[in-house]
């Protein structure tokens, strides 16, 4: 088979698992009480998107922590299993730092895989509001779990498309 072939072959395997990973993201019952949105846009890479509402808002009338560090979690642990597979990801820690208050409006979650490739992943992502202002970022530790993706509903091709 040509290299080029091949190259397609394996552009194509990969497409097929990052919409696999979009499906998944789509199906998780958690998702129904944050509605977001999640594009893996390459190997390492995701990007999330959601609205932030008054219903986020804690008693001083911005959004909750919790926001934070679901959208940041979920953009850097889809930009790690972006690399991974055949197992599920578990994240094992996440150090955030609260750089803005948001109040309203479509905040946007940017992960990347910085390093780690068989057992243990680092990936970071960061928040940025409508005007394009950094309001968090984050770092995680994931971890390849005994899961098989294969084995989850929302991971098979005739899963959910997406919120």
């Amino acid at each position: 088979m040509p290299a080029s072939d091949e190259q397609s072959l394996a552009a194509s395997g990969a497409e097929q698992h990052y919409r696999a990973l979009e499906r998944l993201y789509a199906s998780a019952p958690v998702n129904a009480k944050f509605p977001s949105r999640l594009h893996i846009t390459g190997e390492g890479h995701s990007r999330l998107t959601f609205t932030v509402t008054p219903e986020d808002y804690h008693a001083a009338g911005a959004a909750h922590g919790t926001i934070y560090f679901k959208m940041l979690d979920d953009a850097a642990f889809y930009a790690a299993n972006s690399l991974v597979t055949d197992r599920f990801l578990l994240t094992t820690g996440f150090n955030l730092f609260f750089s803005k208050p948001v109040r309203a409006g479509t905040v946007t979650a940017e992960g990347h895989w910085v390093s780690g490739r068989r057992r243990v992943f680092v990936a970071e992502a960061r928040l940025v509001d409508e005007d394009g202002e950094e309001i968090g970022r984050g770092t995680g530790t994931f971890m390849k779990s005994r899961i098989p993706l294969s084995s989850l509903p929302g991971y098979a091709a005739d899963g959910p498309s997406g919120l």
